[in-house]
């Protein structure tokens, strides 16, 4: 028995072994052939219609490899078929800097969809998401993938409309169509009778999706009884139907119709009847009143509801419908009410939400603290009151439910833009759980509490663009968990704590735009995760600490505009290999590297170094930096030739400014891929750079060089369209001005002035419509305005002085170029008379015509001149004098001779207001209208053939700071109004035919003797005194009086004194000698 026993049990042990073995085998062989040769074949055919630039795919290779371990791949464990490919991309939402995004688009999969995989037969998933498809439709094919029970295309660049043919995958439970706001990516639907067939739908999400023409979309989506998600945000929805009473999706948890603009609507009955949802999401849907109707149609039916967002929703600010809310506020975890509408008398009838742990109620008209009955406030985890108006409250009275809990669970608290103008209470400790503070863009003043320090789970706090003063405390070095600590944009003071360098898992600091001084700590290199340094607009002293060196996760340094010296070498660059933007100008820093061959251990793509010392050689290590975009080097000190390397060396760059250094050589081309150019002040020379027609710059200046030659080899070599500002004034170019304008109709900023060009100004000029400024001063041009100028209606600045130009002042001027502010045509040999039709000329704050050859008389009508006359504010940039393109500022400059001297306006060209008639024929007299130009700083008709007076309301003109006259024919005494002007500084009436008493004013007897030769005036500061004065006609008021004639009056005293001498000698002398003092008295003398 025992021996049969134990042979059985041995044979079941042989047998076992064998079928293992077997098994085994059969393993290792199925294992090899796992893969099925037609379907791999159809994956290296859907392989080689994309292009995978990150190469994903790169283990897709091979005619008898194992595709099942292909990446993104996976096969059923018993049939070797392929049922799932999983190739998502990356979404650009998850990219935070440039290069993050660069990547994120490298690995993005591009092409085209191979129909190759219909060979897989038994495909369930299929996820192309957030690639890039660049446009093509979605392929129609793919409603023949019957098998699939996941399609994600969302993200992924398709266009046009989504193919009908989809509705035949009935097996589909997950349907993820959604596209992005980009208009590269714009699908859409015009019916969707096609999704009724999927009745296995579980979640379907379509947003982004343009379904504005599907107006069956509703309909439809009631007959999909297995829906459980449904997400149709920012998709266009024609109607919600707000008096539809019910739907039949009995399933759905999650409806999320967000960023649809219902305005006008109503709140939808049919929601109230999806008692299964869990979550709701209207936000931005612009639904108002009235109240919610019924008790079948309210709040109260969704006892699921644990996550309401419902922001921008006007029904939301009616107290019935926050009291219907607060019947089942018991379940809801989530609500989101930001800009709602909703005031703190309303907000009392929302209450017993005891199981809410986070509150949105940003954006509304709150302005007093949130009532305890809304819920167990202690438990609140998250709570955003930002953008309300709390400027009466204190903070700690707005928080004093938060601060009565004795373990208060707040976490998170925004506060944001909220109109608080308190003080930081010491009481903030309290909320001991705090992660995240936002108390940003208020008025909270008063100093940071040291208490700060006690907030142990701090991981960021926002106190940016407020009025905090006082340094900044030790305490906030112990705050070791903290990540981000802004700061910015405050009246912080004194210096930055040692203590700052605890803080090892800081990652964003930022302290610009206070008034921090004293050293940079050499502590800051303890801050080991650093990622981004902000410490610029200060007053920040010393060196730049080598400790900077040590941060090797930092990317992002900004330095600029303080007080810092010294020398900075290589070393103090050492570790920082992650650094991506440099900014550092407004420093008086010397950059002299220990080796002349540094190679810099970081790869910049932003650099801002002006005003540093780089020079005087052209600094070597620059060369390295290959991925630059932006290179600002303004004022370095570099004098030696630019290195004949220098444009290869950065294939990326798109802003350039090395402008007010000594760089010599020449300029040969300038590359395609730049959008802005300043090299202005330098020492270039030769003929002017080439551009390429493929060109993307958008502004260039080259003023103060030495080029030379024609402007032809710039404007008419080039074949593209797109520069707005081009500035080459000051420099030796010389010939005609080219034709080939046409080619150049983007432009708006154009400044030759201060050339050698000669010849007239080409009719071709007229095809620069989009001109907003226009300067060709001190040429040798010749001939007259062309009339195709009229057209370049944009025009706010001319100017043509200083050239040899001829002809009358066109009138068309006046008439079409309506928007001109400055219109300068002095010294030029202009004839004929100023034509009223300038008068048009309403905006016009400069106008100078001085010396020319015009005759007539000034026109009356100049005070149509709504800014000049005040009747026209210009507190918005009056002219267009700053243009900003980018990041390189081109300003306009205008070269006027104010108190007698030649100023070049360019920054305050805005804030200049001036009339210059001088040097010219125009007689008449000077017309009283003109005085009505009261913001006028400048007036100067000196040196022409006026007659008459001045005007006695001169006074009018309050502004007034330089007034010449000088050199007419102008007759009567000054007026006695000239002594409120109390700006003047210049002032010139010589050489006229003027007379009487020089009116008394602290301006007028401070001027020169000369200012009032050539008259018959009397008084200070001339030598002759006014001792005989004559009767004269009184200007001042209008009509005629009679002035004290002394003469006669001491005539008469005399007579008297005389005739009565015998009578007077026995009175009593003490009466005589007081009649003396009284007769001296009256004399003056």
């Amino acid at each position: 028995m025992s021996v049969v026993f134990k042979f059985s049990y041995i044979s079941s042990l042989y047998l076992t072994f064998c079928l293992l073995l077997v098994l085994a085998l059969s393993a290792k062989n199925y294992d090899a052939t796992l893969c099925h040769d037609d379907e791999r074949q159809a994956l290296l055919q859907f392989k080689s219609g994309l292009v995978d630039e990150a190469d994903r795919l790169a283990s897709w290779v091979g005619e008898t490899s194992d595709c099942c371990k292909w990446a993104g791949l996976t096969c059923d464990n018993i049939t070797g078929h392929v049922h799932k490919i999983h190739l998502p991309g990356k979404c650009f939402e998850f990219c935070n800097t440039i290069k993050e995004c660069e990547e994120a688009t490298r690995q993005r999969l591009r092409g085209d969809i191979s129909q190759s995989i219909l060979y897989l037969k038994q495909l369930e998933h299929l996820d192309l998401s957030c690639n890039d498809f660049r446009g093509i439709q979605i392929p129609r094919f793919m409603g023949s993938l019957g098998n699939l029970r996941y399609l994600n295309l969302s993200l992924s660049g398709f266009r046009g409309t989504i193919p009908p043919q989809l509705g035949n995958l009935t097996k589909l439970g997950v349907l993820c169509l959604g596209s992005s706001y980009h208009a590269f990516e714009s699908t859409s639907i015009i019916n969707m009778q096609w999704l009724s067939s999927m009745r296995s739908l579980r979640h379907l999400d379509m947003s982004g999706v343009y379904l504005t023409e599907a107006s069956d979309w509703f309909q439809v989506i009631n007959t999909l009884p297995s829906l459980a998600q449904l997400h149709l945000s920012r998709s266009g929805l024609p109607d919600i139907h707000p008096n539809v009473a019910s739907l039949n999706l009995t399933f759905l948890s999650s409806l999320d119709l967000s960023d649809n603009y219902f305005y006008n609507s109503f709140m939808p009955r049919w929601i109230f009847s999806i008692t299964s949802l869990v979550s709701l999401d209207l936000s931005w849907c612009h639904l108002r009143g009235p109240p919610i109707p019924s008790s079948t149609s309210s709040f109260h039916n969704l006892t699921s509801l644990k996550f309401l967002h419902i922001s921008e929703n006007e029904f939301m600010s009616s107290s019935l419908v926050l009291k219907e809310l607060s019947s089942i506020g018991g379940n809801l975890i989530s609500l989101d009410m930001g800009s709602c509408g909703v005031k703190s008398a309303t907000l009392d009838s929302l209450h017993n939400l005891t199981s809410l742990l986070s509150l949105d109620l940003s954006g509304n008209q709150l302005t007093s603290t949130i009532p305890k009955s809304l819920g167990n406030l202690c438990n609140l985890r998250h709570i955003d009151m930002g953008g309300n108006s709390f400027q009466n409250i204190s903070l700690t009275s707005l928080l004093r439910s938060f601060l009565d809990c004795k373990s208060p669970s707040l976490e998170s608290l925004y506060l944001g833009f909220s109109q608080l103008s308190c003080s930081l209470p010491n009481q903030l400790e309290q909320l001991v759980n705090l992660v995240h503070l936002d108390l940003g863009e208020n008025g909270i003043s008063g100093p940071i509490p040291e208490s700060i320090g006690n907030l142990s789970f701090l991981r960021s706090l926002y106190l940016s663009w407020n009025l905090i003063s006082g340094p900044i405390p030790e305490s906030i070095g112990n705050l070791s968990f903290l990540r981000s600590l802004y700061l910015d944009g405050n009246l912080i003071s004194g210096p930055i704590p040692e203590s700052i360098g605890n803080l090892s898992f800081l990652r964003s600091l930022y302290l610009d735009e206070n008034l921090i001084s004293g050293p940079i700590p050499y502590s800051v290199g303890g801050l080991s995760s650093l990622e981004s340094l902000a410490l610029s607009h200060n007053h920040l002293t010393g060196t730049f600490p080598e400790s900077l060196g040590q941060l090797s996760k930092l990317k992002y340094l900004d330095l600029s505009h303080n007080l810092l010296t010294g020398v900075v070498t290589d070393v103090h660059f050492s570790k920082l290999i992650g650094l991506k933007n440099l900014y550092g100008s407004g420093n008086n820093l010397t950059l002299r590297p220990h080796h002349a061959n540094w190679v810099p251990s970081f790869q910049l793509e932003i650099l801002y170094i002006s005003s540093w010392d780089l020079g005087p050689q052209f600094p070597l290590w620059l060369l390295t930096q290959r991925d630059l975009s932006h290179l600002y080097m303004r004022n370095t000190k570099i004098s030696s030739t630019m290195p004949e390397s220098f444009w290869r060396s950065f294939p990326n760059l798109q802003y350039l400014d090395m402008s007010q250094n000594q760089i010599q050589g020449r300029l040969f081309e300038i590359p395609a891929t730049l959008f802005e150019v300043d090299l202005s002040s330098n020492l270039f020379s030769g003929k002017l750079p080439k551009l390429f027609n493929s060109s993307m710059l958008d502004v260039l200046v080259l003023s103060n060089n030495s080029f030379t030659g024609s402007l032809f080899h710039l404007l008419c070599s080039w074949g593209g369209n797109g520069i707005k500002a081009l500035n080459l004034a000051n420099n030796h170019l010389s010939g005609a001005i080219p034709k080939c304008w046409v080619k150049w109709q983007s432009l708006t900023f154009l400044n030759l002035e201060n050339n050698n060009l000669s010849g007239v100004i080409p009719t071709a000029m007229g095809y620069l419509s989009s001109l907003v400024s226009l300067n060709m001063c001190k040429n040798k041009l010749s001939g007259r305005l062309p009339a195709s100028l009229m057209w370049l209606k944009e025009l706010q600045i001319l100017e043509f002085a200083s050239n040899e130009l001829v002809g009358s002042i066109p009138t068309w001027i006046g008439t079409e170029l309506l928007d001109l502010r400055i219109l300068n045509l002095r010294s030029n040999s202009f004839d004929g008379t100023i034509s009223h039709e300038l008068c048009y000329l309403t905006a016009i704050q400069i106008l100078d015509f001085a010396h020319n050859n015009l005759s007539g008389n000034i026109p009356r009508c100049f005070n149509n001149f709504t800014v000049l006359s005040k009747k026209e504010t210009t507190e918005i940039d009056p002219v267009s004098v700053f243009f900003g393109y980018g990041t390189i500022e081109i300003t306009s400059s205008a070269s006027l001779v104010m108190k007698g001297q030649e100023y070049t306006y360019s920054t305050i060209l805005r804030l200049v207001m001036v009339l210059d008639l001088s040097g010219n024929k125009l007689s008449g007299n000077i017309p009283v209208e003109l005085m009505a130009l009261q913001a006028l700083q400048s007036l100067n008709i000196s040196k022409n053939q006026l007659t008459g007076v001045i005007p006695k309301n001169i006074g009018d003109m309050k502004f007034l700071e330089s007034f010449d006259v000088s050199s007419n024919h102008l007759s009567g005494e000054l007026p006695m109004s000239l002594s409120g002007l109390t700006f003047l500084s210049s002032f010139n009436v010589s050489f006229n035919n003027l007379t009487g008493r020089i009116p008394t004013s602290t301006q007028l007897q401070s001027f020169n003797e000369s200012s009032f030769f050539g008259n018959t005036l009397c008084g200070v500061p001339l030598t002759q005194i006014c001792g005989e004065i004559e009767h004269h006609k009184d200007q001042q008021e209008g009509d005629t009086s009679h002035g004290v004639d002394f003469g006669l009056i001491i005539s008469i005293l005399l007579g008297f004194f005389v005739g009565f001498w015998s009578i007077v000698i026995p009175l009593n002398v003490g009466t005589i000698w007081i009649l003396l003092s009284k007769l001296r008295y009256m004399l003056g003398c």
